[in-house]
């Protein structure tokens, strides 16, 4: 899968995802979770979701493609959110069965990215000049 497919498919994930934590919050964590969400929690959701369609515009590949800052954002951020939907699956704390579909996406996309973030990583250390 080339690289510029794979940062815009996760930042369509996250803007999708955040625009329906903004609309829906209540109903995205019952589907997700399981569970609803208190009044304090649909709050703390939109502002979620406000983050979330931040960081998929602000991720949106270029005619040029995506930035290596870009990569590195989405690498971090479906490595951190695979992980911690799996730690909440396994812990028994929420069982809906999309909990794990989200998991495994969310560390598919975080695998695919780890290299084009590593690559502009190198990439990036090879144009600065030595500071000796």
């Amino acid at each position: 899968m080339k690289t510029r497919t794979v940062a815009t498919v996760s930042a369509a994930i996250e803007l999708g995802t955040g625009v329906a934590l903004i609309i829906g919050p209540d109903l995205l964590a019952h589907v997700l979770l399981g569970v609803g969400l208190s009044g304090g929690g649909v709050a703390v959701a939109r502002i979620a979701g406000c983050g979330l369609l931040a960081l998929g515009l602000a991720c949106w590949p270029s005619r040029d493609g995506a930035s290596p800052q870009a990569f590195r954002a989405l690498l971090v951020y479906n490595l951190l959110a695979g992980l911690y939907l799996g730690y909440l699956r396994v812990t028994g704390s929420f069982t809906s069965p999309v909990l794990w579909l989200a998991c495994t996406l969310h560390l598919v996309l975080g695998i695919l990215l780890a290299r084009p973030a590593y690559v502009g990583v190198l990439a990036a250390k090879a144009v600065r000049p030595n500071m000796q």
